[in-house]
């Protein structure tokens, strides 16, 4: 390896290490020689979501850099501004992976800022696909798994992973005038994005009973029919752990747990995550570990 391309891999190292995310990035469950190869995926998918999400700029201005950072990626061009590139392409080409699962993650960044809601669930299982569905295909495929059948279930399970995390973070995308609650799910319960912004506070009164009434108990039927649904994807796609051995299977056993976890804490706050995120803490985290070797 020359020196270029192992610097490229050690400012994937630090990306990777500077960051902490719902997925496997380069865990000690991840055996040595995997890790670079997985640091790299997640530099590029990091360094696309921070382009996605700069403050400063304007939607049409984020669609530029991002479309440029796509261009440069596909001609192999500018790997002094984008330096990752070299560990990127390099991965590439080890694990003959589909530059596709690469560009698609991309374009989910640029749909963040051309679309803010979703008429119907098959719109947003569409665009799990490219955001979150690619990213387990590349983790299987650079572990030597392969084949339709594990990677629908893998697709299954990053796309309740992927749904998860927007049920948890509804408060923060609402802030960012975005939501993933589909429209036609919306209407089904009399809950509108306007509704949900103008009530926020008022849905929910913490400090006296938890039970729900008016329009809490409308916002929390809603919540609970987009609960279910994910919990079925994820008992859909885990039959992906009878494709796996080894420490991948403790890390992506321990990664559903995780996400089956967070429904459990939002169900727990009558799902009320409108108002509270729920996240996971220590003793969580160790019980989760302790679960994973039943």
């Amino acid at each position: 390896m020359n020196n270029d391309l192992r610097n490229s891999y050690e400012f994937c190292k630090k990306i990777t290490k500077s960051h902490y995310e719902n997925f496997p990035v380069a865990s000690l469950l991840i055996p040595f020689d995997k890790r670079p190869h997985i640091s790299a995926v997640y530099a590029f998918a990091r360094i696309a979501d921070d382009i996605a999400d700069e403050g400063n700029l304007i939607p049409d201005e984020k669609i530029k850099s991002l479309l440029n950072y796509k261009s440069n990626f596909l001609e192999r061009k500018n790997s002094q501004k984008y330096f990752h590139f070299r560990a990127v392409y390099d991965t590439i080409e080890k694990f003959d992976l589909q530059v596709s699962l690469f560009t698609d993650l991309i374009d989910a960044f640029i749909q963040d800022n051309t679309k803010n809601e979703y008429n119907s669930f098959e719109e947003l299982l569409d665009y799990c696909k490219k955001s979150a569905n690619p990213i387990g295909r590349i983790v299987l495929l650079i572990f030597g798994y392969k084949g339709e059948e594990i990677f629908e279930s893998s697709d299954k399970i990053c796309t309740a992973l992927q749904l998860t995390n927007f049920w948890q973070d509804l408060s923060l995308d609402l802030e960012k005038n975005r939501c993933y609650l589909p429209v036609n799910d919306m209407l089904k319960f009399e809950i509108d994005k306007s509704y949900l912004r103008r009530n926020k506070e008022e849905l929910f009164n913490l400090s006296t009973s938890p039970a729900f009434d008016g329009a809490s108990t409308k916002f929390a039927e809603l919540m609970k029919f987009e609960i279910e649904r994910t919990k079925k994807l994820f008992d859909k796609g885990e039959k992906v752990l009878l494709y796996l051995k080894g420490l991948l299977k403790l890390e992506i056993k321990l990664t559903i747990l995780g996400g089956r976890k967070i429904l459990s804490k939002i169900e727990n706050l009558n799902y009320n995550s409108l108002t509270i995120r729920p996240t996971l803490n220590s003793i969580d985290k160790i019980s989760l570990f302790l679960s994973a070797f039943k």
